[in-house]
């Protein structure tokens, strides 16, 4: 599903002509439909990592593929389209539209895709799917009349509603309470399950990290295996 092959990034400094070495020579495979949690202090460079691995930043040196395909290879509208139809981002703020309703929120990333379903079809897997984290009643409530974990329920609905095949979740629950971090990692770890959906997750949190299989730790720009269950 997804492969990281020597995969480096260093950003540009003023004063320092080899730069700031963020990430060094990662290697990593992800299979269809398994889970990875990535733990590492602030500042380790585990959103760097997954920015790379989510095709919204380009490594140094190194190929990231998914499904077979390197996404070096690939302009900047076909990147658009693995990013829109492939993968489901999910950030530590929701980013919800304080506009929109729950329901229009989560149909936003169809509005992208010229070879969408229905909108039957897609208000019926938004309503389906936001049932399932238990915001039946809340689909024409605003962003703002929410809570924390509420909003958050959302943006991972709103991730998973073109069907990606790769759930990225950056911080997920850095700014929620202990109640709502922990009904988000039970949601991302049910939803991992059955919707198939591959899952990585970028944490500081050990108590997130221990609700998956496979746990790698980045420190100094390396990435190592943690543990495996």
């Amino acid at each position: 599903m997804l492969e990281l092959v020597h995969v480096a990034k260093t950003y540009p400094s003023p004063g320092n002509e080899a730069g700031v070495c963020v990430l060094k020579d990662i290697d990593l495979k992800v299979d269809k439909g398994k889970s990875l949690m990535i733990v590492g202090p602030s500042g380790s460079g585990k959103s760097t990592l997954l920015n790379i691995i989510g095709a919204l930043d380009c490594p140094t040196q190194g190929r990231v593929l998914l499904g077979g395909e390197d996404l070096a290879g690939l302009d900047e509208t076909e990147l658009a389209r693995i990013r829109n139809k492939q993968i489901g981002f999910v950030f530590q703020l929701h980013h919800l539209l304080p506009q929109c309703t729950v329901l229009e929120n989560v149909l936003v990333p169809t509005l992208a895709d010229n070879e969408r379903p229905g909108a039957r079809e897609l208000r019926e897997r938004a309503t389906n799917l936001l049932e399932r984290v238990g915001l039946k009643d809340f689909l024409l409530h605003r962003p703002g009349e929410l809570s924390g974990g509420q909003r958050q329920r959302v943006a991972v609905v709103r991730a998973l509603i073109n069907k990606p095949k790769l759930l990225l979740a950056d911080e997920p629950t850095g700014s929620l309470d202990e109640d709502a971090s922990q009904n988000i990692g039970d949601l991302l770890v049910e939803l991992n399950r059955s919707e198939q959906v591959t899952l990585i997750v970028v944490t500081h949190s050990l108590k997130l990290a221990e609700r998956v299989g496979q746990v790698m730790e980045l420190n100094n720009g390396l990435l190592t295996s943690r543990s495996e269950a």
